[in-house]
């Protein structure tokens, strides 16, 4: 994205996608929400009218950063919380 001119590490960074169907009957183990059974349900009645429910994750990990401030004169440490 051309930040590598105030950005020190890390050297990139992966967004990932999270992404997978969740078909009916939805799982127990599964962390569903209301609004996930309801259109899953609906999607298996008339999977035109909604697309399937999509699985998505329940916990993100923190990131540390190391960039140069607005100065370009400091380098900061910062940790990004639920970005991995």
């Amino acid at each position: 994205v051309g930040w590598d001119d105030w950005i020190v590490a890390p050297p990139g960074y992966d967004a990932y996608y999270c992404h997978g169907e969740c078909s009916y009957p939805l799982a127990e183990h599964m962390n569903t929400t209301n609004h996930a059974i309801i259109q899953t349900m609906v999607n298996s009645v008339n999977p035109s009218s909604v697309p399937k429910a999509c699985c998505v994750p329940t916990a993100l990990n923190s990131i540390s950063m190391l960039y140069l401030d607005d100065d370009d004169k400091k380098v900061v440490l910062k940790n990004y919380k639920e970005m991995t």
